[in-house]
């Protein structure tokens, strides 16, 4: 245990009053060794917010002290929530009044002033900003007479930032700009700052695209130092590596991705064993033998956490000549895995496995629409092109069968909410949105690769080594208290809700809801009950999956945990246990998952925003079209509603012009005072497309006549 651990652990305990350093010093039994070094770790520790000096010079941890430490979540409207660092404690919600200077994704320390009775949920007051999270700010330009400002794009970050009349002569009005805060806002005073970088004209598609890369830290060229390494990496496989490895090269594989897909970082292949069972193998391509630790390169994979995919790009983890060329596990070229077989039986268990560093040399690139077609619509041309592998991607489907319905006797859960795939065409404007296809390859891949991960994570926690698991905790009593009394309205009930609920319960109840009127309501609000999935070192299991234990191990060219797993079993596997690497490495994984995680929440805001950038300028041009759609969101202002395409627009309640119409939040619905009409998730609605604003992402609808009086 470390020093900064052994001492908050001491004051966690219960008989622990807040105490002078002194007091502490002499409790915790320094040498005089340590008595010099403890003011100056005192003092880093009260930075961190790990611990609270108060006025009168005492030191206490903050959740004893009515303090919660946490990442400030900013709103549009002004206020904000309080994400803690401690595991399990429910968001803190700050008024736009107890902000106090405070900025989104700041990291702050908030004093409890009350909690409500009724809902249970913590009020508070920002009362110290630790770190400060926004440097450098995206926005628009706007100019006045005396002075300019920004307006960022972020929403969360609602305030202007005030930029002097010297600092802002060779910007014009309108221009995307990046702008350096140089001071803070304050209670009742807007931030300052200095434009550093002119990105070009809002109404520029390629300006937003960019625009929305520099907001989310998202860099496409990779420092000098790291291509320098790069460069020096052969761009075949090297003859004295295949020796030392299995051989695998003859064995039937392939890979199965998207039609667009470059970073081909995982193949397959089935066998039928003499005894019935499947031999199912996974090849991984090892990316570690050319990342390796300690780099340029490894670090700038560590710092950038995953892959990004926006609408229009890929911004990738490795340099293109690793992602697209040697680590890509293209046809018929040798290459270099990490190959899990295993071995599994008619009901879906895994009998046993085997890990094993090898060369391979894949037969095909398939792609999901290719292998679909051959096994949903006997697609007779593609059956003879590929006449050698028809009859593997039958015993594929008939696996992933199995291996799904194990899944789901177990009580895993399947959300299948449509995503969309937006076509742009070569000038990067959007000629059509369409849901994203999940047919039958997709789905043998996702089988696939879940069973891998889940055997890879057992074993090792067996092995009891250093790991970065894939967790998803228990959902808490109370949202899943709440979601209970809401589908009490529909006549549905949860079993075993008082202290915990299983996942086959949540799964029976989409079951039940399947087709009927209010399915996308309950889906969505089931949703939203669920905590988000992200990387640990310890192993909480994973309820969404019903899997006792997760991790991500099949995609190490776009995910760093991925690569820092192949570390770890490649450590395993040459050194056993006793590795004095992976002693090294078990104070690493903690930091690995914490860092991935937020990379890979930071990856899915981007891609999020520029699939609504590209679907409002879609949209745009199709002013004062009807549609027809789904309320997929009521809230106070009004209703949202998805179009076939999966375009999501608000009609506000301010155009609802045939009544006044009243919010229930307990419902999410609105209802009007008169005519008693009631709009809830669910209900199909005829739209008119009415304004977009690009730059937001914003889409907003107003009902047909007909709707209105239905």
């Amino acid at each position: 245990m470390s020093s900064k651990e052994r001492i908050v652990e001491f004051m966690r305990e219960s008989a622990y009053n807040p105490m002078l350093e002194e007091e502490l010093a002499k409790a915790l039994e320094l040498s005089k060794e340590d008595k010099k070094q403890f003011s100056n770790l005192l003092d880093e520790m009260e930075r961190e917010g790990l611990i609270i000096k108060t006025r009168k010079k005492r030191y206490g941890v903050p959740e004893l002290m009515g303090l919660v430490v946490g990442r400030l979540q900013g709103n549009a409207k002004g206020f904000g929530f309080v994400i803690p660092d401690v595991p399990n404690m429910e968001d803190v919600f700050i008024p736009a009044n107890s902000m106090n200077g405070a900025m989104n994704n700041d990291r702050v320390i908030a004093r409890v002033n009350n909690v409500n009775t009724k809902t249970k949920k913590s009020e508070g007051e920002i009362i110290r900003i630790l770190v400060r999270a926004n440097k450098e700010v995206v926005g628009t330009y706007e100019d006045s007479r005396n002075f300019g400002f920004v307006v960022p794009d972020d929403p969360r970050i609602n305030v202007d930032i005030y930029i002097p009349k010297s600092e802002s002569k060779k910007v014009k009005d309108g221009y995307k700009v990046v702008c350096e805060i140089t001071r803070y806002p304050e209670a009742r005073r807007n931030p300052e700052g200095v434009i550093i970088e002119i990105l070009g004209h809002k109404n520029d598609s390629e300006t937003n695209i960019v625009s929305i890369m520099r907001k989310y830290n998202l860099e496409a060229e990779f420092p000098t130092q790291v291509e320098a390494e790069v460069a020096l990496i052969p761009d075949e496989v090297q003859e004295e590596e295949i020796a030392k490895r299995r051989d695998l090269r003859d064995l039937k594989m392939v890979t199965i991705d998207g039609a667009d897909a470059k970073d081909l970082d995982d193949a397959v292949s089935i066998e039928r064993l003499d005894n019935g069972n499947y031999r199912l193998g996974v090849h991984i391509a090892d990316v570690t033998h050319y990342v390796r630790e300690g780099t340029e390169l490894d670090k700038e994979a560590l710092n950038r956490g995953t892959s990004v995919y926006l609408v229009d790009r890929v911004i990738p983890m490795l340099p293109r000549k690793l992602s697209n060329g040697v680590c890509s596990l293209n046809p018929k070229i040798n290459r270099l895995a990490l190959t899990v077989f295993m071995d599994i039986d008619s009901k879906g268990k895994v009998q046993k496995h085997e890990v094993v560093e090898s060369v391979i040399k894949t037969n095909e690139r398939m792609t999901y629409t290719d292998v679909s077609d051959i096994l949903e619509k006997n697609d007779e041309a593609l059956k003879e092109r590929y006449k050698n592998l028809v009859e593997d991607f039958k015993m594929m489907e008939e696996l992933c069968y199995i291996l799904r319905n194990r899944r789901e006797e177990r009580g895993a859960i399947d959300f299948d909410f449509p995503e969309a795939k937006v076509i742009l065409n070569e000038d990067g404007k959007p000629i059509e949105i369409k849901k994203y296809e999940r047919r039958i390859a997709n789905r043998i891949i996702e089988e696939f690769m879940l069973v891998c991960n889940e055997t890879v994570a057992e074993s090792y926690y067996e092995l009891n080594v250093p790991f970065v698991y894939r967790v998803h905790e228990d959902p808490s009593v109370e949202r899943i208290e709440d979601f209970n009394k809401f589908i009490h309205n529909f006549g549905y009930h949860l079993k075993g809700t008082n202290n915990e609920v299983h996942p086959k319960v949540l799964q029976e109840l989409l079951k039940k809801i399947e087709g009927t009127r209010e399915e996308v309501l309950i889906n969505t609000l089931m949703l939203r009950s669920l905590k988000k999935a992200r990387y640990a070192a310890d192993n909480l299991g994973h309820f969404g999956l019903a899997a006792e234990y997760y991790s991500h191990f099949t995609s190490p060219i776009r995910r760093y945990p991925d690569l820092a797993i192949h570390r770890i079993m490649k450590a395993f596997l040459k050194e056993g246990a006793k590795s004095k690497w992976l002693e090294k490495v078990s104070g690493l994984v903690g930091y690995i998952g914490e860092q991935s995680s937020i990379r890979e929440r930071n990856a899915d805001e981007a891609e999020r925003d520029t699939v609504d950038l590209k679907k409002a300028e879609y949209m745009s041009e199709r002013i004062g079209e009807v549609y027809e759609g789904v309320i997929s969101g009521v809230i106070s202002i009004g209703m949202f509603v998805e179009l076939e395409n999966t375009v999501e627009g608000l009609v506000r309640v301010s155009s609802l012009e045939d009544d006044y119409y009243r919010f229930d939040s307990e419902q999410h619905s609105l209802t009007g005072e008169r005519k008693r009409r009631v709009f809830r998730i669910g209900d199909i609605v005829k739209i008119k497309v009415a304004k977009v604003d690009v730059l937001q992402g914003e889409i907003d609808f107003t009902l047909v006549e007909d709707s209105q009086q239905n």
